[in-house]
């Protein structure tokens, strides 16, 4: 890109203005939390009449080609492929002196190719996962204080390291501070897929599996808090997890199948009445879990 049309999109940034693409329960809970904070926001979504309200309560108006140039900070709150899809047809008009982010919930199949794409516009995308969220979906349930104490992992370029990614980190935290994230998480697109692939999708199909039994129809007066827990995620967008599930494929395979060893140890316990070994594996995994929240509190 040359110098000149670089300078020219620079001098368009407005200081502090957000653009949003994807008014869903990410995308709209950030412009939510941005308009309190007093910044201005403009958004896109697919859905004009979800735009159009957001217009009304929180937004701007609508981001469009004209307003890209603008905006110190993009927000792509979309699908995977959507995310790289708008990078790749707005990266041209993005101003290299703006940072780009996304939300989604795997890296690799974001992080690749809109960094090659950022390159060659001269342009700075991060990738970034904010772990807050619900069971539920849309811009309905979209609120300005979903990452208040939440945390935020990011996944800045490669070649971005030492005080410039220290930089980068710390601007990218002034920019996102009316959402109130508590802890920035600096990692790698590779380490963030093998660790949520346990911590987050694991967990969904778990829960998605759970209810499948035919017990459920039972449940009524004998289920509690365990319950509660354990089945809040099976309600999802099928669509939008198929295609986090897919991208992260071998790490999530890799995770169902521990737990499958694991699930079946207890089986063969239980079907040779073994209560020694019941007992054990019971003791191990509380074990487990304590150390962990001990590890959690320092």
């Amino acid at each position: 890109m040359a110098n000149t049309e670089a300078q020219d999109r620079t001098s368009q940034v407005v200081a502090g203005r957000v653009g949003v693409v994807g008014l869903g329960l990410i995308g709209g809970s950030i412009a939510r939390a941005m308009a309190r904070g007093g910044h201005e926001v403009y958004a896109f979504d697919l859905n004009e009449d979800i735009e159009s309200f957001a217009a009304i309560e929180t937004t701007s108006g609508t981001l469009t080609d004209k307003l890209v140039p603008t905006c110190e900070l993009i927000v792509l709150a979309c699908y995977p492929k959507a995310c790289v899809d708008w990078l790749r047809g707005h990266a041209a008009l993005v101003s290299p002196d703006a940072i780009v982010i996304d939300t989604g919930g795997v890296k690799r199949s974001i992080c690749e190719p809109c960094f090659a794409i950022a390159r060659e516009a001269g342009i700075t995308f991060v990738g970034c996962h904010p772990m807050a969220g619900t069971q539920f979906s849309g811009y309905a349930h979209s609120r300005a204080n979903m990452f208040a104490g939440a945390p935020m992992v990011v996944c800045p370029p490669p070649e971005i390291r030492g005080v410039e990614c220290l930089a980068l980190v710390d601007r990218l935290e002034g920019l996102l501070a009316p959402c109130g994230f508590d802890k920035f998480t600096v990692t790698t697109p590779d380490r963030h897929d093998e660790v949520i692939a346990y911590t987050s999708q694991l967990a969904h199909v778990v829960s998605n599996a759970y209810v499948k039994s035919p017990t459920l129809a039972l449940r009524q007066g004998f289920a509690a808090g365990s319950y509660r827990d354990l089945t809040r995620v099976a309600r999802l967008n099928p669509t939008m997890w198929c295609e986090l599930f897919l991208d992260d494929a071998d790490n999530l395979s890799k995770e169902i199948g521990t737990i499958i060893d694991s699930l079946t140890q207890y089986k063969e316990a239980l079907d040779a009445h073994d209560g020694e070994r019941l007992i054990e594996l019971l003791a191990e995994g509380d074990r487990i879990k304590r150390a962990d929240e001990k590890e959690a509190e320092v």
